[in-house]
């Protein structure tokens, strides 16, 4: 399963996603709590600033790597 971002709330005793995602058994999860007076465009902060750290890393001037190098 690829990266995917689900929207969920805490209701005091147990985490419930806001939307619909089918889970594997095992899947491992990583929570990122945001505070309750969180700003709704705080999302988009995020998502932009983790825009800009992928172009950043790998930009058009990243040299393409071969497959023939894995070691």
């Amino acid at each position: 399963m690829s990266l995917v971002a689900v929207h969920a709330h805490f209701d005091g005793e147990r985490i419930h996603l806001d939307e619909p995602c089918q889970l594997e058994p095992e899947t491992q999860l990583l929570i990122i709590v945001l505070s309750k007076g969180s700003h709704p465009d705080e999302r988009n902060d995020w998502l932009t600033l983790a825009q800009h750290a992928l172009e950043k890393a790998y930009g058009h001037d990243e040299p393409e790597y071969s497959v023939a190098l894995k070691t």
